[in-house]
């Protein structure tokens, strides 16, 4: 992560402007370091922590965090320095290993522990090609963000086709069936993004109904589904023509209109 001007703790407008609007020399980085293989990466600036580009990472300042060591010491050290956030428009992508119970009960508990490593790793480079941000996984669930300062203007579309590639990575479009069985949730709208913790422990997350509603769809999604909202679908140019459903999601106030994408 380029590390700009110390905004000062809390600097509303100073997160507005880096996390919208970000600068081009921030991407253009981004975009070398995710194309050196290999991973594990930083989750926000992709500089590999591992094979040939290790090395030169670390003759750059840039190696695991020992505080948070899915982020390099650079982008951590930012985030703890800066504490602070602010609501901006981005999307969400939420994938659920569906029936995880009985997929657990049927093999032991190292072997089911390799399968979710499995799905991590793969989940993980699907984010970052996408550029887009794992924001954490919860039990088999993943969590990422794609905003402006990553993503671009179209970070709607960007969510989408990393749920989609995520779907084909997991081997939902093979004839004998995924190696693990997915449905995703996508959903556009504002939400408030920024740095939480303290000086051990600083993550980049994100708050708010946007964030709710897509780990709703997640769970309710069927396996090799993506729940598009339409307003998520809108922003990503989606085939008019898609299936179409009408959700009642538990904990909304209204239904919830969304686009079916499979693969």
């Amino acid at each position: 992560m380029a590390v700009p001007r110390d905004p000062g703790h809390g600097d509303e407008e100073f997160w507005r402007r880096f996390l919208t609007r970000g600068d081009s020399a921030e991407r253009k980085v981004r975009q070398v370091f995710k194309r050196i293989p290999r991973g594990p990466r930083c989750r926000l600036c992709a500089a590999p922590f591992a094979g040939v580009g290790a090395p030169l990472m670390r003759l750059m300042g840039k190696r695991p965090s020992d505080k948070h060591p899915s982020m390099c010491n650079s982008c951590f050290d930012f985030m703890a320095r800066n504490h602070g956030g602010a609501e901006i428009d981005c999307s969400f992508l939420f994938a659920d290993v569906r029936g995880s119970t009985a997929i657990a009960e049927g093999m032991s508990a190292t072997d089911f522990r390799g399968l979710l490593d499995r799905f991590y790793s793969t989940a993980t480079a699907v984010v970052i090609d996408q550029d887009g941000s794992v924001d954490k996984f919860v039990g088999d669930e993943l969590v990422a963000i794609f905003f402006p300062l990553l993503s671009g203007e179209r970070h709607a579309a960007r969510a989408v086709d990393a749920a989609r590639k995520l779907l084909t990575a997991t081997g939902h479009s093979d004839p004998a069936g995924p190696w693990v069985p997915l449905g995703a949730g996508v959903h556009t709208g504002p939400a408030w993004v920024g740095a939480v913790g303290d000086d051990t422990h600083t993550e980049l997350t994100a708050l708010g109904d946007t964030v709710n509603t897509t780990a709703r769809l997640a769970s309710v999604a069927g396996v090799g589904e993506i729940l598009v909202t339409s307003v998520a679908a809108h922003a990503a140019d989606l085939d008019p023509s898609l299936e179409r459903r009408s959700l009642d999601l538990k904990g909304k106030g209204h239904a919830t209109d969304v686009v079916v994408v499979r693969l």
